[in-house]
């Protein structure tokens, strides 16, 4: 709807009409358009394995004979190639650079290059001006452009309709998973890893022979990724099984390093593809000036003629795995790439996994070696077309040199030819053109012993290109003889998270000797040595006593045991250090305990979680049972264990044992048993009920719980002795003299 509106002062002004127009409309207009040509033009790769300014570079260079010709000047290549890519000299060059032997970004580079052109794994080593490097197509290029004489693929007008070019280039092998490519379009983007080109054709050639072979067998031709930058790739099949269906998902890399022991440093030869130098070497400097990484004296970059190094020169006596593994955490020198197939089929974007990609590039492949063979085809149709008219003047040559001796005009002579030999045009036209020297009877009996082997190639091209089964066999004779020529050993390696040693990550904390008390009430301290030193008295809260005392060191990770069955862990530094005359931090609150809710046992796990150290648990229904510390051990920074012990019963003490200990087990009636920890079967499963230790009289239960020194300084402890369990227990002597009992 069309509405006026009045423009400029009121002594002057003119009226303008202004149109209305939905958003819905605006968009569909001006907006769409420049979105499918960022999708479809410039951001995602087609099946061939390139985008268009890849694909216009290389057929560029081709026409310029750089195939097998001596090398050029870059700046040359990208003037020729403005005339296929309307783009300034800096984007192409840019794209010329990626595409190059010297930049390391391929595994199979399709540009032979002579000069600095920067590196992959670099982002400020700047490639040098177009003016002084030099380059041409690398022989691998043969295999990309094979065919493209012969109408194997579509040639398009470029922009300005003064050229043609190839909608897409038919390549030999999967390029679109030999050549790592990424592109960010309008609402989606691609990002394709590299793979090995070996591997890659013998999976080809399996889908060829059976096209619904199973992700497992494709795992095991195609492992996994392979990157011209090199390093570790962490096995995960159930993630690459993912990828190769989906398209889509991640993988983990790692930087691949030495140790020189003479020198003591970290050489690190190979890091990531996703990565560069310059952002390593950024964040371990921050560390180290931090204070994150004491150990690591110095670092820098040591890349040369020979290569990518990054030299980290450590302390005399350092561990590097411990080092490494820190790096790795704190670092992208342990790094993931995210995979997200997206390639264009037939113009239009598609997320697709390895298999059906592999499956498109044979559809893809199996029609441009029709329409080669078919250009074959009607080349040697038309070669015995012509042959054919050789046989029929090879019954009267002197016929056919008289017709041409006898014609007055040269335009009759092609006429004549035809009426005197029944024979069209085209044929004629043939043996016009025929050297006098050329029309005797040997040279044309020799020209003729040809038609039947031609006769023969002409009926194997037309049953090749009707017959699918035979144009998979020489598609698989092609993968084979290119594995054979330009397969390489994987530079990735494989490493997997089962063998993986991690070393534990290295504490930033400073590290001192401390002393840790917990008391009954529930309160906390930690207090440095040289603290202690001063006074070593505690204070606390009246009625309150100290339930467990240990001295270990900061960085020490502490496990507390509640009375809700429940383990709590934390770093003793994440405690600030107090004076032995202070109450402390209160525990329940700083560990978000419940209500009512109050710790039982405290132990330092200064040296691990062994198996041949155990956790005690004492039950008031007269149970008990030993648990293995390895049994608390978890993986990353759970704060809060549940389950840590049964709940069947209420507990009455947890006891942290390194060694047999003697236990004085004490109900409410007096009755006690006095047994070494021993006899306590152990159980592997956190929640064991345990056995019976003390038999209880009804309405009876575990009130007290003493071990080592306070069990074996108790009063006529010897008489409580037990070897056995389960056992009854015994009353002390004072109490049976006052009820008139005799225990003997």
């Amino acid at each position: 709807m069309a509405r006026k509106k009045k423009v400029g002062d009121s002594s002057d002004f003119i009226e303008a009409y202004i149109a209305d127009q939905a958003i819905t409309e605006t968009i569909e207009k001006n907006y769409m358009p420049y979105v499918m040509t960022v999708i479809v033009s410039r951001a995602i790769p087609e099946i061939d394995g390139f985008k268009p300014s890849h694909r216009k570079l290389l057929y560029t260079m081709y026409k310029m004979g750089l195939l097998t010709g001596a090398r050029t000047k870059s700046a040359n290549v990208v003037g020729q190639t403005m005339r296929l890519n309307p783009h300034g000299d800096g984007a192409i060059y840019e794209t010329l650079v990626r595409l190059t032997r010297g930049n390391e970004a391929l595994l199979h580079p399709f540009i032979d290059s002579k000069g600095s052109f920067g590196k992959q794994y670099s982002r400020d080593m700047a490639y040098a001006a177009s003016r002084y490097t030099e380059c041409k197509l690398d022989p691998i290029c043969a295999e990309i452009f094979a065919g493209i004489d012969k109408d194997a693929v579509d040639m398009i007008p470029n922009y300005d309709n003064t050229l043609k070019e190839p909608q897409l280039l038919p390549t030999r092998f999967p390029n679109v998973l030999v050549s790592p490519n990424t592109g960010i379009a309008v609402g989606m983007a691609s990002s394709i890893c590299s793979f090995n080109l070996s591997e890659i054709c013998d999976g080809t050639i399996a889908i060829l022979k059976n096209p619904n072979l199973s992700t497992d067998k494709l795992l095991d031709l195609i492992k996994a990724p392979d990157f011209s930058g090199g390093g570790n790739l962490i096995y995960d099949r159930e993630q690459l099984r993912v990828i190769y269906e989906t398209g889509h998902g991640s993988i983990k890399l790692r930087a691949r390093y030495t140790f020189d022991k003479q020198n003591s440093c970290i050489e690190i030869l190979q890091i990531p593809y996703s990565t560069s130098i310059e952002l390593i070497l950024k964040k371990v400097t921050d560390l180290v000036k931090e204070g994150k990484l004491k150990e690591i004296k110095d670092v820098r970059d040591e890349i040369d003629l020979n290569g990518f190094k990054l030299t980290l020169d450590v302390a005399k006596g350092a561990d590097p795995d411990l080092i490494m593994a820190k790096l790795y955490k704190l670092t992208t020198l342990e790094d993931d790439f995210a995979c997200n197939f997206n390639v264009l089929i037939d113009g239009a974007p598609r997320l697709l996994g390895v298999s059906d990609i592999l499956k498109e590039w044979i559809k893809f492949r199996t029609g441009c070696l029709k329409r080669e063979f078919s250009f074959d085809l009607k080349k040697k149709k038309d070669k015995l077309h012509l042959l054919r008219a050789l046989g029929k003047i090879l019954l009267d040559i002197d016929k056919a040199i008289a017709i041409v001796r006898g014609t007055e005009k040269e335009s009759d002579v092609v006429p004549r030819l035809m009426d005197g030999f029944k024979i069209d045009q085209t044929q004629a036209e043939y043996i016009a053109e025929i050297k006098l020297r050329h029309l005797n009877r040997e040279y044309i009996i020799e020209r003729i012993k040809e038609i039947e082997s031609l006769q023969k190639e002409i009926l194997d091209l037309e049953e090749t290109i009707k017959d699918e089964l035979k144009l998979k066999a020489v598609i698989i004779e092609q993968l084979k003889e290119i594995k054979k020529k330009y397969g390489k050993p994987r530079k990735t390696q494989l490493i997997y998270s089962d063998d993986i040693i991690e070393a534990p990550p290295m504490d930033s904390v400073d590290n001192y000797n401390v002393r840790v008390v917990l008391t009954q009430e529930g309160y906390f301290k930690k207090i440095t040595s040289q603290s202690l030193r001063g006074s070593d008295e505690q204070k606390l809260k009246e009625g309150d006593e100290v339930l467990n005392s240990e001295d270990t060191e900061n960085r020490a990770e502490l496990m507390f045991i509640s009375d809700r069955g429940r383990a709590y862990k934390i770093k003793a530094d994440d405690f600030d250090p107090v004076k032995a005359s202070a109450l402390g931090d209160f525990l329940p609150a700083k560990l978000g305990f419940d209500e009512d809710e109050r710790p039982i046992l405290m132990k330092s796990m200064l040296s691990g979680y062994p198996d041949n150290r155990y956790i005690i648990y004492i039950f008031e229904n007269g149970k008990g049972v030993r648990i293995p510390v390895s049994a608390y051990e978890t993986k990353g920074n759970r704060r809060r264990l549940t389950g840590a012990y049964s709940e069947s019963s209420p507990v009455a003490a947890a006891i942290y044992e390194d060694s047999a200990i003697d236990i004085l087990i004490l109900s409410g009636d007096g009755r006690g048993i006095y047994i070494n920890s021993e006899l306590i079967p152990e159980k592997t499963t956190r929640t064991a009920s345990g056995v019976t230790l003390i038999n209880l009289k009804k309405g009876q239960k575990v009130t007290s719980v003493l071990y080592g020194e306070k069990a074996n300084s108790y009063p006529s402890v010897q008489k409580y002795k037990k070897n056995k369990i389960p056992a009854t227990g015994i009353l002390p002597r004072n109490m049976t003299e006052q009820l008139g009992m005799d225990i003997t």
